[in-house]
Protein backbone atom coordinates (compact mmCIF):
# COMPACT_ATOMS: atom_id res chain seq x y z
CA UNK A 1 0.00 0.00 0.00
CA UNK A 2 3.09 2.23 -0.11
CA UNK A 3 2.59 5.44 -2.09
CA UNK A 4 4.73 6.91 -4.85
CA UNK A 5 6.41 9.87 -3.17
CA UNK A 6 9.98 8.67 -2.50
CA UNK A 7 10.73 11.50 -0.08
CA UNK A 8 8.24 10.28 2.49
CA UNK A 9 8.89 9.12 6.04
CA UNK A 10 6.93 8.19 9.15
CA UNK A 11 8.66 8.96 12.44
CA UNK A 12 7.07 7.06 15.32
CA UNK A 13 7.85 7.01 19.00
CA UNK A 14 6.57 7.13 22.53
CA UNK A 15 5.91 10.46 24.24
CA UNK A 16 8.99 12.56 25.06
CA UNK A 17 11.40 10.64 22.82
CA UNK A 18 12.32 13.59 20.59
CA UNK A 19 9.88 13.39 17.67
CA UNK A 20 9.14 17.10 17.37
CA UNK A 21 12.67 18.11 18.41
CA UNK A 22 14.04 16.09 15.48
CA UNK A 23 12.64 18.74 13.12
CA UNK A 24 15.00 21.39 14.48
CA UNK A 25 17.78 20.51 12.03
CA UNK A 26 15.82 20.94 8.80
CA UNK A 27 17.76 23.06 6.34
CA UNK A 28 16.04 26.21 5.02
CA UNK A 29 13.32 26.04 7.73
CA UNK A 30 11.41 28.92 6.10
CA UNK A 31 10.39 26.40 3.42
CA UNK A 32 8.65 24.03 5.86
CA UNK A 33 4.85 23.91 5.98
CA UNK A 34 4.18 22.67 9.52
CA UNK A 35 0.65 21.35 10.03
CA UNK A 36 -0.09 21.33 13.76
CA UNK A 37 -2.79 18.76 14.55
CA UNK A 38 -2.10 18.72 18.30
CA UNK A 39 -4.35 21.51 19.58
CA UNK A 40 -1.77 24.14 18.66
CA UNK A 41 0.79 22.65 21.04
CA UNK A 42 4.02 24.58 20.66
CA UNK A 43 7.17 23.11 19.20
CA UNK A 44 10.00 22.53 21.71
CA UNK A 45 12.22 25.02 19.87
CA UNK A 46 11.87 28.42 18.19
CA UNK A 47 11.14 27.67 14.56
CA UNK A 48 11.00 29.61 11.32
CA UNK A 49 8.45 27.19 9.85
CA UNK A 50 5.28 28.33 8.15
CA UNK A 51 2.98 27.04 10.90
CA UNK A 52 -0.71 26.26 10.43
CA UNK A 53 -3.13 24.96 13.05
CA UNK A 54 -5.47 22.20 11.85
CA UNK A 55 -8.91 22.18 13.46
CA UNK A 56 -10.67 19.97 10.91
CA UNK A 57 -8.84 17.03 9.27
CA UNK A 58 -10.24 17.96 5.86
CA UNK A 59 -8.04 21.07 6.00
CA UNK A 60 -5.10 18.74 5.35
CA UNK A 61 -6.26 18.26 1.75
CA UNK A 62 -6.38 22.03 1.29
CA UNK A 63 -2.91 22.41 2.78
CA UNK A 64 -1.37 19.89 0.40
CA UNK A 65 -3.00 21.60 -2.59
CA UNK A 66 -1.78 24.98 -1.39
CA UNK A 67 1.77 23.72 -0.86
CA UNK A 68 2.05 22.60 -4.49
CA UNK A 69 1.48 26.20 -5.57
CA UNK A 70 4.05 27.55 -3.11
CA UNK A 71 7.46 27.35 -4.72
CA UNK A 72 9.21 28.28 -1.48
CA UNK A 73 7.81 25.22 0.34
CA UNK A 74 10.07 22.16 0.13
CA UNK A 75 8.76 20.09 3.06
CA UNK A 76 5.38 19.34 4.64
CA UNK A 77 5.23 18.11 8.23
CA UNK A 78 2.10 16.54 9.73
CA UNK A 79 2.37 16.58 13.52
CA UNK A 80 0.94 14.22 14.37
CA UNK A 81 -0.83 11.56 12.36
CA UNK A 82 -2.16 10.11 15.62
CA UNK A 83 -3.91 13.33 16.67
CA UNK A 84 -5.09 13.88 13.09
CA UNK A 85 -7.04 10.61 13.13
CA UNK A 86 -8.30 11.26 16.67
CA UNK A 87 -9.53 14.64 15.42
CA UNK A 88 -11.35 12.99 12.53
CA UNK A 89 -13.13 10.71 15.00
CA UNK A 90 -14.13 13.66 17.20
CA UNK A 91 -15.23 16.01 14.43
CA UNK A 92 -16.74 13.65 11.87
CA UNK A 93 -17.50 10.25 13.44
CA UNK A 94 -18.89 10.93 16.89
CA UNK A 95 -21.11 13.71 15.57
CA UNK A 96 -22.53 11.64 12.68
CA UNK A 97 -26.10 10.33 12.63
CA UNK A 98 -24.84 7.18 10.88
CA UNK A 99 -21.69 6.19 12.75
CA UNK A 100 -21.17 3.01 10.70
CA UNK A 101 -20.95 5.09 7.53
CA UNK A 102 -18.74 7.62 9.31
CA UNK A 103 -16.25 4.93 10.35
CA UNK A 104 -15.99 3.91 6.70
CA UNK A 105 -15.27 7.53 5.81
CA UNK A 106 -12.63 7.61 8.57
CA UNK A 107 -10.68 4.90 6.75
CA UNK A 108 -11.22 6.51 3.36
CA UNK A 109 -9.94 9.85 4.66
CA UNK A 110 -6.49 8.37 5.30
CA UNK A 111 -6.48 6.35 2.07
CA UNK A 112 -7.41 9.42 0.03
CA UNK A 113 -4.81 11.56 1.79
CA UNK A 114 -2.05 9.11 0.97
CA UNK A 115 -3.06 8.11 -2.58
CA UNK A 116 -4.35 11.42 -3.91
CA UNK A 117 -2.31 14.03 -2.05
CA UNK A 118 0.87 12.57 -0.55
CA UNK A 119 1.64 10.33 -3.52
CA UNK A 120 1.26 13.21 -5.98
CA UNK A 121 3.14 15.78 -3.92
CA UNK A 122 6.51 17.10 -5.09
CA UNK A 123 7.54 17.98 -1.52
CA UNK A 124 9.37 16.11 1.22
CA UNK A 125 6.65 14.65 3.45
CA UNK A 126 7.20 13.93 7.15
CA UNK A 127 4.53 12.36 9.35
CA UNK A 128 5.11 12.20 13.10
CA UNK A 129 3.13 9.64 15.08
CA UNK A 130 2.78 8.37 18.64
CA UNK A 131 3.31 4.67 19.22
CA UNK A 132 1.91 2.32 21.83
CA UNK A 133 2.48 -1.26 22.96
CA UNK A 134 -0.25 -3.64 21.86
CA UNK A 135 -0.80 -7.31 22.72
CA UNK A 136 -1.15 -9.44 19.59
CA UNK A 137 -3.43 -12.12 21.01
CA UNK A 138 -3.01 -14.37 17.96
CA UNK A 139 0.78 -14.64 18.32
CA UNK A 140 0.86 -13.71 22.03
CA UNK A 141 3.52 -11.08 21.54
CA UNK A 142 3.63 -7.38 22.41
CA UNK A 143 3.96 -5.20 19.34
CA UNK A 144 4.91 -1.53 19.21
CA UNK A 145 2.78 0.28 16.65
CA UNK A 146 0.95 3.45 15.71
CA UNK A 147 -2.60 3.05 17.07
CA UNK A 148 -5.49 3.51 14.67
CA UNK A 149 -9.14 2.46 14.70
CA UNK A 150 -11.64 0.94 12.31
CA UNK A 151 -10.71 -0.91 9.13
CA UNK A 152 -7.28 0.73 9.08
CA UNK A 153 -6.28 -1.16 12.21
CA UNK A 154 -5.69 -4.48 10.42
CA UNK A 155 -3.29 -3.15 7.80
CA UNK A 156 -1.74 -0.57 10.12
CA UNK A 157 -0.80 3.01 9.37
CA UNK A 158 2.79 1.88 8.77
CA UNK A 159 1.68 0.01 5.63
CA UNK A 160 1.36 3.33 3.79
CA UNK A 161 5.09 4.04 4.21
CA UNK A 162 8.28 2.53 2.79
CA UNK A 163 10.39 4.33 5.40
CA UNK A 164 9.37 4.09 9.06
CA UNK A 165 11.85 5.12 11.76
CA UNK A 166 11.54 5.12 15.52
CA UNK A 167 12.52 7.80 18.02
CA UNK A 168 14.30 6.42 21.06
CA UNK A 169 15.93 7.70 24.23
CA UNK A 170 18.99 5.45 24.46
CA UNK A 171 21.66 4.99 27.15
CA UNK A 172 25.09 5.74 25.71
CA UNK A 173 26.29 2.30 26.79
CA UNK A 174 23.92 0.75 24.22
CA UNK A 175 25.26 2.99 21.46
CA UNK A 176 28.92 2.20 22.06
CA UNK A 177 29.13 -0.42 19.28
CA UNK A 178 27.69 1.85 16.59
CA UNK A 179 30.03 4.17 14.75
CA UNK A 180 28.96 6.32 11.85
CA UNK A 181 29.16 9.91 10.74
CA UNK A 182 25.44 10.21 11.51
CA UNK A 183 25.82 9.39 15.21
CA UNK A 184 27.49 12.17 17.17
CA UNK A 185 27.67 12.25 20.97
CA UNK A 186 27.80 15.78 22.39
CA UNK A 187 29.47 16.76 25.67
CA UNK A 188 26.03 17.38 27.17
CA UNK A 189 24.90 13.88 26.19
CA UNK A 190 28.08 12.45 27.71
CA UNK A 191 27.21 14.20 30.94
CA UNK A 192 23.58 13.02 30.88
CA UNK A 193 24.44 9.46 29.86
CA UNK A 194 21.76 9.17 27.17
CA UNK A 195 20.97 10.39 23.68
CA UNK A 196 17.81 10.91 21.64
CA UNK A 197 18.20 8.94 18.41
CA UNK A 198 16.42 7.58 15.38
CA UNK A 199 16.46 3.80 15.11
CA UNK A 200 16.58 2.90 11.41
CA UNK A 201 16.82 -0.91 11.49
CA UNK A 202 15.40 -3.74 13.55
CA UNK A 203 17.52 -5.36 16.23
CA UNK A 204 16.93 -8.59 18.14
CA UNK A 205 15.42 -6.54 20.97
CA UNK A 206 13.00 -4.72 18.66
CA UNK A 207 11.79 -7.39 16.24
CA UNK A 208 8.16 -6.65 17.16
CA UNK A 209 8.35 -3.01 16.15
CA UNK A 210 7.29 -1.80 12.72
CA UNK A 211 10.40 0.00 11.52
CA UNK A 212 11.20 -0.44 7.85
CA UNK A 213 13.34 0.99 5.06
CA UNK A 214 14.32 -0.07 1.58
CA UNK A 215 17.17 -2.60 1.40
CA UNK A 216 20.58 -1.01 1.71
CA UNK A 217 19.34 2.40 2.77
CA UNK A 218 21.03 2.16 6.17
CA UNK A 219 24.16 0.23 7.17
CA UNK A 220 24.39 -1.75 10.40
CA UNK A 221 26.54 1.05 11.87
CA UNK A 222 23.67 3.40 11.08
CA UNK A 223 21.13 1.42 13.11
CA UNK A 224 21.08 4.40 15.48
CA UNK A 225 21.63 7.94 14.17
CA UNK A 226 21.18 11.47 15.47
CA UNK A 227 17.51 12.39 15.74
CA UNK A 228 17.98 14.98 13.02
CA UNK A 229 15.37 14.63 10.30
CA UNK A 230 17.68 16.37 7.81
CA UNK A 231 19.90 13.26 7.84
CA UNK A 232 16.87 11.23 6.79
CA UNK A 233 15.76 13.64 4.05
CA UNK A 234 19.29 13.70 2.64
CA UNK A 235 19.53 9.91 2.65
CA UNK A 236 16.15 9.52 0.93
CA UNK A 237 17.25 11.91 -1.83
CA UNK A 238 20.55 10.05 -2.26
CA UNK A 239 18.97 6.59 -2.23
CA UNK A 240 16.21 7.35 -4.72
CA UNK A 241 18.23 9.68 -6.95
Amino acid sequence: MAVENDNLVLIGGKSATGKSASLMGIEKPEGVMYLNCENNKKLPFKSKFQEFTVTDPLQIYEAFDKAEDMGDVHTIVVDSQTYLMDMYETVHVLTATNTMKAWGQYAQFMKKLMSQYVAKSTKNIIFLAHTTDHLNETEMITETLVPVKGALKNAGIESFFSTVLSCKKMPLTKLANYNSGLLNITPEEEMLGFKYVFQTRLTKETVNERMRSSLGMWSVDETYIDNNIQHVITRLHEYYA
